[in-house]
């Protein structure tokens, strides 16, 4: 029963990624937040009072969807909030804000044991977000993307002074002259599938899409070693995952810092790569040892898929940021909700894994690791994106193309080639 509840709420974020993502793109990213928590405190209060089995999984389906426009929505005001220099360590302390909340979880657990009370108090810190629609505006960079002037207008005329101590009100007939021009433009508003009609952007949407995949599914085929290893510890395993996602954004901050987004997200690729080869080859030589040589190559296969798995968290997380820098701002609601919906749903062939009790994990893993091969050529084809502005159009967002790391040779100036002469050589 508990894999049909993980599928469900699971699935209900691939979904809720995908449909708050276009949403986010044209209603703009403040509705999506605000609309998603308040569905999330009804669906959420709705589960704790389940009568069935069916009933709490539809439940929890509708939970997850609306979580999805909760994150999505609030990575993205953070990406466009964020002045180039300050993104990635932004990103970076909302990952370590997250995993302070799993750390206090089992704690929170501890005190309110009864499920459905946890679920109150898990729902209650969502009640902080609604005055956001008050202290927080709407995405100035979406507005003036998708050409909504008047909005942008009143912003900048209600922000700007009280920010900047400057009176407007001085030059406001010289303001309004030129903004007159430009807030008779109606808004144009882009569609996600309108990526189809470009020729770098959808090349990579998708390797970006293949990497947060196979990161996530891989990861969780790597947890089979560890769950072998404290099988029937809850808290041991649970504090095990959240200590490798420790780890991981910790090795992300750095690796990040020395090597730049692409050379980063190649070598965390590889690394999972390498472990999981090593792990599937040591998992087939434990079948045909004996049982006394077992613990040794079980330690050994703890210790791959341990390393497997802060690598495979870093690929993913890398990805889904990576996405949000190189998709323009008319579709990056779109653009990183279909990243995300990827990455869930490599949780979700995980769970399904769990339904047949691990039957097929050994083609499970086969096949992510195949794409992880993939992935290590694809991953050449993104450009870098160290210090560069986001794109606002599609046309921006084309233009992002990869540089090559070889260093052309300086051609030397030739002599200029003299004319030759109409007339023939005197003899």
């Amino acid at each position: 029963m508990v894999p049909y509840a993980r599928i469900g709420f699971t699935m209900g974020s691939v979904f809720g990624y995908l449909v708050f993502g276009i949403l986010a793109d044209w209603f703009g990213r403040l509705p999506v937040l605000i609309l998603s928590v308040l569905f999330i405190l009804l669906f959420g209060l709705s589960v704790s009072l389940s009568t069935n089995f069916a009933m709490f999984v539809t439940l929890r389906f509708f939970e997850g969807f609306c979580l999805a426009g909760i994150q999505l929505s609030l990575y993205i005001l953070r990406i466009e909030l964020c002045p180039p220099a300050w993104r990635f360590a932004m990103t970076i302390l909302d990952i370590f804000i997250i995993l302070v909340g799993r750390m206090l979880l089992p704690i929170v657990a501890y005190f309110w044991s009864h499920w459905w009370a946890l679920q109150w108090v898990i729902l209650c810190p969502l009640l902080l977000i609604l005055p956001y629609i008050w202290i927080f505006p709407e995405s100035l960079r979406w507005l003036l993307a998708t050409q909504q002037y008047s909005k942008a207008n009143e912003w900048i005329m209600k922000n700007v002074p009280r920010n900047n101590h400057a009176d407007i009100k001085q030059q406001s007939d010289q303001l309004l002259a030129e903004l007159q021009k430009v807030l008779q433009k109606k808004p144009k508003k882009t569609w996600l599938l309108k990526i189809i009609g470009t020729n770098n952007l959808w090349k990579n949407v998708i390797v970006l899409c293949i990497n947060s995949l196979t990161g996530y599914g891989i990861h969780h085929s790597l947890t089979m070693a560890v769950e072998t290893q404290i099988y029937h510890k809850f808290y041991a395993n649970y504090s095990i995952m959240v200590a490798i996602a420790v780890m991981s954004s910790t090795a992300m901050c750095v690796t990040v810092m020395m090597m730049g987004r692409r050379w980063s997200l190649l070598f965390f690729m590889v690394v999972t790569m390498l472990a999981s080869l090593l792990q599937l080859g040591i998992i087939d030589l434990m079948g045909k040892k004996m049982a006394e040589t077992n613990f040794l190559l079980d330690t050994v296969a703890f210790a791959f898929s341990f390393i497997g798995m802060i690598s495979s968290h870093a690929v993913t997380n890398l990805s889904i940021f990576y996405c949000a820098e190189i998709t323009p701002t008319v579709i990056r609601g779109g653009g990183l909700g279909l990243i995300m919906a990827c990455a869930n749903f490599g949780i979700v062939t995980d769970h399904v894994m769990d339904l047949n009790n691990q039957k097929g994990f050994f083609l499970h893993h086969v096949l992510f690791l195949c794409c992880t091969m993939i992935c290590f050529i694809l991953i050449l084809m993104l450009p870098e994106t160290v210090g560069q502005c986001l794109p606002e159009t599609l046309v921006d967002g084309d233009s992002y193309t990869r540089y090559t790391t070889l260093i052309r040779r300086k051609r030397k100036p030739s002599a200029p080639r003299t004319s030759p002469s109409p007339h023939p050589p005197i003899a």
